[in-house]
């Protein structure tokens, strides 16, 4: 006796990695993949990822609070800003001095911060020489899409 049940779909394991993969490295939140008569949508939540033990909030000597750039009303001038949801760090490692401090000079594709997102550390580079005026987030903060992260101005 014929059933109406549809085949099930068993996506192929590499083929999701490389879209997550793609989804972080690009900063979305959502991906649809087509293929034939086949189609598999990947989203990733907005739920803040907690700071692994390892890393310790430590807020740079020149940082504003995340708070008060937000009440600022918006994103202010100069402000790299984040490209995906995830956990921000300051430095390459814990202990590690930061990769950049208000007052540093830096070179357009130079890291400013990394971002924790899925379990991949994403460099986030400046996309501009300049001097950096303000850090606005703490290390181990979680960020959203958006969210200005420094001030890096000409």
């Amino acid at each position: 006796m014929p059933t109406n049940k549809t085949p099930e779909f068993s996506p192929n394991l590499a083929t999701v990695r490389r879209l997550a993969k793609l989804m972080a490295e690009e900063g979305l939140t959502e991906l649809e993949f087509e293929d034939g008569k086949q189609r598999l949508r990947l989203g990733r939540g907005v739920a803040a990822a907690a700071a692994p033990a390892a890393h310790v909030a430590v807020a740079a000597p020149a940082a504003a609070a995340p708070a008060a750039a937000a009440d600022a009303g918006g994103v202010p001038d100069g402000a790299v800003t984040s490209p995906m949801v995830g956990t921000c760090y300051l430095s390459p490692e814990p202990g590690a001095p930061a990769f950049v401090k208000a007052g540093d000079r830096v070179k357009e594709g130079q890291t400013l911060v990394i971002i924790e997102a899925m379990k991949v550390m994403n460099p986030i580079r400046s996309p501009r020489s300049g001097t950096v005026a303000r850090v606005l987030v703490d290390n181990g903060a979680p960020v959203e899409y958006g969210e200005p992260l420094i001030v890096v101005l000409p």
